[in-house]
């Protein structure tokens, strides 16, 4: 009889691990889904109640694991991107790891967010500084290192190249490019956004 104790003892030990599990496993369905309509719809016309449906997941754990729905907005941008300190799109394994993510995912909202004209929400100012900090500010800076000429406006246009490969790509607008394998495009992509300044 003093056995039947120690193995409930036991089962409420062994719960924690498995819901730890469950919550990260909701956590990432929602984020997922998350970045999927705000990519298809942007922030506004994307319901807290769809996010869920799509996820498969009570929308109100939104709340619990991201504190909101611009908190998950702003989630699913730093997902896009990535949260490392990057280096720019000139370094080879950089922009490899984008081409892949993009050719997994598709762009996501803070991409969304540097094409949508005359949309100064919170959120959207927010996503487009973090595609600047994440895309044009290393390309800058490399730039400036070599002295060229206006280094931050070359930086946005390569930026806006790779912006507008990546959207085509993804839109399939343009077949012969949306059918290249990514081994094939990242050397002619990475001549193209060389031509803005200087490559190492």
């Amino acid at each position: 009889m003093t056995e039947a104790p120690d193995a409930a003892a036991g089962a409420t030990r062994a719960a924690p691990p498995t819901r730890r599990r469950d919550a990260a496993r909701s956590r990432e369905l929602l984020l997922h889904a998350a970045m999927e309509l705000f990519a298809d719809r942007g922030f506004e016309r994307t319901t807290i109640r769809e996010i869920g449906e799509r996820a498969g997941v009570d929308p109100a754990l939104i709340a619990r694991y991201f504190g909101g729905k611009t908190q998950l907005y702003l989630a699913a941008v730093r997902v896009e991107l990535g949260d490392d300190a990057p280096a720019d799109l000139l370094d080879r394994e950089r922009l490899a790891t984008l081409v892949e993510r993009f050719d997994r995912r598709g762009p996501g909202p803070a991409f969304q967010a540097a094409v949508l004209p005359n949309d100064h929400t919170e959120v959207q100012q927010a996503a487009r500084t973090y595609l600047a900090e994440r895309l044009v500010d290393p390309l800058r800076d490399r730039y400036a290192k070599h002295d060229a000429d206006r280094p931050g406006l070359r930086a946005e246009l390569a930026a806006a190249a790779f912006s507008g490969v990546v959207l085509a790509r993804c839109s399939g607008a343009f077949p012969e490019l949306a059918a290249l394998p990514a081994a094939e495009l990242l050397p002619l992509l990475r001549e193209l956004l060389a031509a803005t300044g200087p490559a190492d």
